[in-house]
């Protein structure tokens, strides 16, 4: 299934590169409210957290034909790479690499279309990332490649 095929139906169909939607957020007296309005569930069939135990943990290269992913940060600060596989079987070692820094302290969702693989990496101690996902459980096992995580980026000289 082409990226163009599987976003067609989605609030962010015009988007077939990886996306960040930006929100803001509030302070006043009774605390700090977070939003990112314009992100669009109806793409969303789960969610999960990640907190790694360390920041030397990386989490690269996962990849996915049909899957969409939506990278939030709750917590501290990650980076995310993303990089559009040429070939889910035998990709190329010399792909570009996309880095966006997502920070707690900025209300952005980094969105990840099918067709790309990502890799994360916790800059802070605590750091925690929400993972919105197109593509139930069941879905996503079917859809799941993995490559080696040093293959496009040093994770070691960030």
């Amino acid at each position: 299934m082409r990226n163009e095929e599987n976003l067609s139906n989605t609030h962010y169909s015009s988007h077939i590169t990886p996306y960040l939607i930006t929100g803001d957020s509030f302070t006043d007296s009774r605390g700090n409210l977070r939003f990112v309005n314009d992100f669009d569930f109806s793409d969303v069939k789960r969610f999960y957290q990640i907190e790694n135990s360390s920041i030397d943990i990386v989490r690269a290269w996962q990849g996915h034909k049909t899957e969409n992913k939506y990278f939030f940060v709750t917590s501290g600060s990650f980076i995310i790479c993303c990089v559009k596989i040429d070939d889910l079987e035998n990709p190329s070692k010399n792909l570009p690499v996309e880095k966006h820094i997502l920070s707690a302290d900025k209300s952005k969702i980094l969105m990840v279309p099918a067709g790309y693989a990502n890799g994360i990496k916790a800059l802070e101690k605590g750091s925690k990332l929400i993972v919105f996902s197109s593509n139930s459980l069941e879905d996503a096992e079917d859809d799941d490649y993995r490559f080696d995580s040093n293959m496009w980026f040093d994770w070691e000289n960030i």
